[in-house]
């Protein structure tokens, strides 16, 4: 899959996470994609790590169940992110 294609799965997968996490996230556009990305692969390596049973970096397809997987790993990444920072908030 070419960059293009990573950067818009990202950015969907990171604004349907951001829609459905409840609470506050903090950053704009550009945390949204990094973190749609990091989900993509975060998602797509626990699917090969459930169907399979072997811990690989993987990334979805740019379909509708890659899509799927991108969105259930990017609210695991936002999860992580707010677990980071909450100590940092003022």
């Amino acid at each position: 899959m070419n960059i293009i294609a990573w950067v818009v799965l990202g950015l969907l997968a990171g604004a349907i996470a951001k829609a459905i996490y409840p609470g506050y996230q903090s950053g704009g556009i550009l945390a949204t994609i990094v973190l749609g990305i990091i989900g993509a692969f975060v998602g797509g390596s626990l699917g090969v790590f459930f169907s399979t049973g072997t811990l690989a970096l993987a990334a979805p397809s740019f379909s509708i169940p890659g899509l799927f997987v991108a969105v259930v790993g990017a609210m695991v990444a936002i999860f992580l992110w707010n677990l980071i920072n909450r100590g940092r908030a003022v």
